[in-house]
């Protein structure tokens, strides 16, 4: 999902476009969907089911990976394009049509207990508009989960000490140029671990944990590695970030 208001129609088409790639793999979902777990408390027996908000749900996979841990709380599936909503729907039972631009989301202030934000923010033209859209749905103290990839993972700190184009950064929408890898996913903003903590918390949120996971992406040889740096967040190849509206 992205903001639209401003984008040229290229950008809109490559957003649109099923083929292009929209998540991090299934450890990152499933990292993030514990962090999430473990705030919100269970909703069967004495617990009460919560709202949240998958902003930039995509085909909703994340979300269905997601759900077997979310039992019981309402989970909602948002994204600007038709096309992924449609490919969402056979996994969410609720998904609806917002942007983070324009008239903002189709929900009510303080209407939301949570929202997953995966693998959006690197993708937008305005990442503040929309976490003050974000802050907005959220009641006061309520969770934001927010996924990125980090510019300062450990391969990238020594592919810029070689000179090379770090992994995650983009230079065109037509093809990968001076770095490893060949899927165009059209990021346009990256964060480290500091620069994430000091964005999220200028928004409004206070940042209770911050997170690594693995990337799919990462050469088999190397995955061992990967999972290792999750350990220090600040080198890990994404950052998994639990913030909580400030009141």
């Amino acid at each position: 999902m992205t903001t639209t208001a401003q984008l040229p129609k290229d950008l809109r088409d490559f957003y649109e476009d099923p083929t292009v790639p929209v998540a991090s793999g299934t450890p990152r979902s499933l990292r993030q969907a514990r962090m999430l777990a473990t705030a919100l408390g269970p909703a069967t027996g004495t617990g009460t089911p919560r709202t949240i908000l998958d902003i930039g749900c995509g085909d909703g996979t994340a979300a269905a990976t997601a759900a077997p841990l979310l039992t019981g709380h309402r989970l909602i599936g948002v994204d600007w394009s038709q096309d992924a909503l449609k490919r969402a729907r056979t996994h969410l039972t609720y998904t609806i049509r917002g942007e983070l631009s324009g008239d903002g989301l189709p929900f009510g202030t303080a209407s939301a207990d949570a929202v997953l934000f995966s693998e959006v923010i690197e993708h937008l033209v305005d990442p503040d508009a929309a976490l003050d859209e974000i802050r907005r749905v959220l009641r006061p103290g309520g969770h934001l989960m927010l996924s990125t990839p980090n510019l300062a993972a450990w391969y990238n700190r020594a592919l810029l000490l070689a000179g090379v184009q770090p992994v995650f950064s983009e230079v065109s929408l037509r093809a990968i140029h001076g770095r490893p890898g060949r899927e165009v996913v059209g990021h346009l903003r990256l964060y480290t671990a500091r620069a994430l903590r000091e964005f999220v918390t200028a928004a409004g949120f206070d940042v209770v944990r911050l997170e690594g996971a693995p990337f799919h992406g990462v050469p088999r040889p190397l995955r061992p590695l990967d999972r290792l740096a999750c350990a220090r967040p600040s080198l890990a190849s994404i950052l998994l970030l639990h913030a909580r509206r400030r009141t």
